[in-house]
């Protein structure tokens, strides 16, 4: 049924010249200039004997042949919805059978196929025109990886643009929202000419899979969130500052149904009720720490320290070092607490733009730094795990929690945008997170990271050197 929809649309688009003329320009002529210019290239390097620059440089230029109709590609995704709206024709095709995700799938495939058709033909007619040009092949599996990061970048734009077009009430709007589609498209552009410059292969093939899981987010994210009574319901797009600030107050304050605002005790007894809620993200979040100790051992063996500083990581010099610096031991605690404060807020600002992907990386950092010292220590003679109840448990009793319970929070309230809630709006339900999230914040996760600070800074310290014999 979805392919009904995609025959549709692709037929249509065929048919306006708008789009024809588009496609045959990016098809041909921009070929034939980048062609021209890896000549020029290829030439110019000659010169020097630096052929290895232009070998590096010019599979970029056949990355930026496929992405230029993939960018084309916005045009059409954008108006997969509120286009039709504008036209009046959006009604009937809502009165169809189909269900939700049969009409966006349908509508995603439509926007897609033109310009993929485009970036391949245009990334075949470089190729042969550098063939013949310049008697340069490139080689299959660099060709395959540019392949898929073309078709994954088109699919991330065209399926981000479905979004937009399905949230937006005009083209207008719609338009102005595809400058953050862009511009992280681009800067991932940038960080792919980097990789290839370098001939990193297995760099661009973790590029690939990280594109490949945003895509299957970004889909996902669009089924989810789609509903045609609410895209036929949209009139104008407010932006209701006023009533996003109370409700986020009356959240953060547990206002009730009557307006009623509990007492201090109540109000730090009921955040409780909040912890049930952060199961599923808690259990990622912990499958992710023991993934990342065992990674950081793994590592270790991979890549051992040199033996000059393999030598201090026996027990004598562990308790020598720590009654060396114990002194400093004593002026830390609010440095270490200031630290993971940091640490907590810089992790939640990025999850709001990565859907919560840094609050599971930059939980597992200092896992894995963990994993890959108790792995040095294995390496040394040293029994990891004595180090690790010494030096790591006293204070992570306080500090594992807390921070468990800060990145549990922050993860369900940066994927709450990917589904759609039970009750309420997408934007209601991300407030309403957003304020559980301050609230364990600073109910529970401060006063426990001010414990672990000054456990970690006057009481760790003397359990290593009471197990070290210091």
């Amino acid at each position: 049924m979805a392919l009904l929809i995609t025959k549709r649309e692709v037929r249509d688009s065929f048919r306006d010249w708008r789009i024809i003329i588009p496609i045959v320009i990016l098809t041909l002529v921009f070929p034939a200039l980048a062609t021209f210019t890896a000549r020029v290239l290829f030439n110019f390097t000659a010169q020097y004997g630096a052929g290895l620059v232009s070998d590096r440089l010019v599979p970029f230029l056949l990355l930026i042949v496929g992405f230029f109709p993939m960018s084309f590609s916005l045009v059409i995704a954008l108006e997969t919805f509120v286009g039709e709206k504008e036209r009046k024709s959006l009604e009937p095709l809502l009165s169809t059978p189909l269900t939700n995700s049969q009409l966006y799938v349908g509508k995603v495939l439509a926007a897609l196929i033109p310009p993929m058709i485009t970036s391949y033909l245009g990334i075949t007619v470089y190729l042969i025109g550098l063939f013949v040009a310049a008697n340069w092949a490139i080689p299959t599996e660099l060709f395959i990886q540019i392949l898929l990061l073309s078709t994954l970048q088109g699919v991330i734009m065209v399926a981000a643009a479905v979004i937009v077009s399905s949230q937006t009430t005009s083209v207008r709007a719609a338009n102005l929202l595809a400058s953050f589609i862009i511009v992280p498209i681009a800067l991932l552009l940038q960080l792919e000419a980097i990789v290839l410059f370098w001939g990193n292969s297995q760099g661009l093939w973790w590029l690939i899979l990280a594109l490949t899981v945003t895509a299957v987010i970004f889909i996902r994210m669009g089924i989810k969130i789609f509903n045609r009574e609410e895209l036929l319901g949209q009139d104008i797009d407010t932006l209701r500052v006023s009533w996003t600030m109370r409700q986020f107050r009356d959240r953060i304050f547990a206002r009730d149904v009557d307006g009623r605002y509990p007492g201090p005790f109540h109000w730090y007894r009921d955040n409780f009720t909040l912890i049930p809620k952060l199961g599923l993200p808690s259990g990622t979040l912990l499958i992710s720490l023991v993934g990342a100790i065992v990674l950081g051992f793994a590592l270790s063996s991979q890549y051992p320290l040199p033996e000059e500083i393999q030598s201090t990581l026996s027990g004598a010099d562990i308790a020598k070092n720590t009654s060396n610096l114990q002194f400093m031991f004593s002026r830390l605690p609010i440095s270490i607490f200031m630290q993971n404060i940091r640490v907590i807020i810089l992790a939640a600002f990025l999850g709001i733009i990565t859907f919560g992907v840094t609050d599971i990386l930059i939980f597992m950092l200092p896992w894995l730094i963990v994993g890959f010292l108790g792995g040095q220590l294995a390496i040394s003679g040293e029994n990891p795990l004595i180090f690790l109840l010494s030096a790591i448990v006293p204070h992570a009793i306080f500090e594992l929690p807390a921070l468990l319970l800060a990145s549990a929070a922050a993860l369900h309230w940066h994927a709450s945008i990917l589904a759609r809630p039970e009750n309420g709006s997408i934007g209601e339900n991300w407030v309403n997170l957003a304020a559980d999230f301050c609230r364990l914040f600073i109910s529970l996760v401060i006063p426990l990271l001010l414990i672990a600070a000054f456990v970690e800074a006057y009481v760790t310290p003397r359990v290593i050197l009471l197990v070290y014999g210091g």
